[in-house]
């Protein structure tokens, strides 16, 4: 099973799902615990160059074409390879961010973003969780965690405000593969919440 995490910058989603890895571990499953932008030696060289640096830096449609090419290599080196294996892959962001990111937030990109995906990816998760979050809190906990990768988050309170507005729109676009998840309770709370209906799924997936 391929499950992604989604939501705007300081949701807690990457907490999430290091805590969905490692509680399915636990439990006995082979688990590839990845990231986007990144996941791959050459897909963590093109993060370093659209997350950090000036927030101008790209323009939104040269941005589609680094992640799409970071996505294609992380896909090649890391999920494809884990699920042949038997495992499941989590990942820290996936498609879904570049089509708000780039395709709803920074223009109106979406079908630029999507022609790609399936030219040059072809797959989309089985299972998706949004970690829906209040912008201004979200941008306030991305904020003080003052690494280098802030170009994003250095956009301000209106991308952040567009981008929920994004990832919600999606979640009713694909509901049948993306819940959302409130983000504002204890993290264990959420974790709880994104664990059951993980295991339920895979259950539902079992053959008989």
């Amino acid at each position: 099973m391929f499950i992604t995490f989604e939501g705007i910058d300081g949701s807690g989603k990457s907490t999430q799902a290091r805590l969905l890895a490692g509680a399915l571990d636990r439990a006995g499953h082979a688990v590839r615990l990845t990231r986007e932008p990144g996941g791959s030696p050459g897909a963590e060289e093109i993060r370093r160059l659209v997350l950090e640096g000036d927030p101008d830096r790209w323009s939104p449609e040269t941005e589609i074409l680094l992640f799409t090419a970071a996505r294609r290599d992380h896909m090649e080196k890391t999920v494809r390879p884990a699920l042949a294996a038997g495992q499941i892959v989590v990942s820290d962001r996936f498609a879904d961010s570049t089509r708000v990111y780039q395709g709803i937030s920074r223009g109106d990109l979406r079908g630029l973003v999507d022609q790609l995906h399936g030219l040059m990816i072809g797959q989309e998760p089985d299972l998706t969780f949004v970690i829906d979050i209040d912008p201004a809190t979200g941008l306030d906990r991305a904020r003080a965690r003052k690494g280098h990768e802030e170009r994003f988050e250095d956009m301000g309170l209106a991308m952040q405000e567009r981008m929920r507005a994004g990832f919600l729109s999606l979640a009713s676009e694909f509901s049948g593969r993306v819940a959302v998840i409130d983000g504002a309770r204890a993290p264990g709370a959420v974790a709880d919440d994104i664990l059951r209906l993980t295991l339920a799924r895979l259950a539902a997936a079992r053959p008989a």
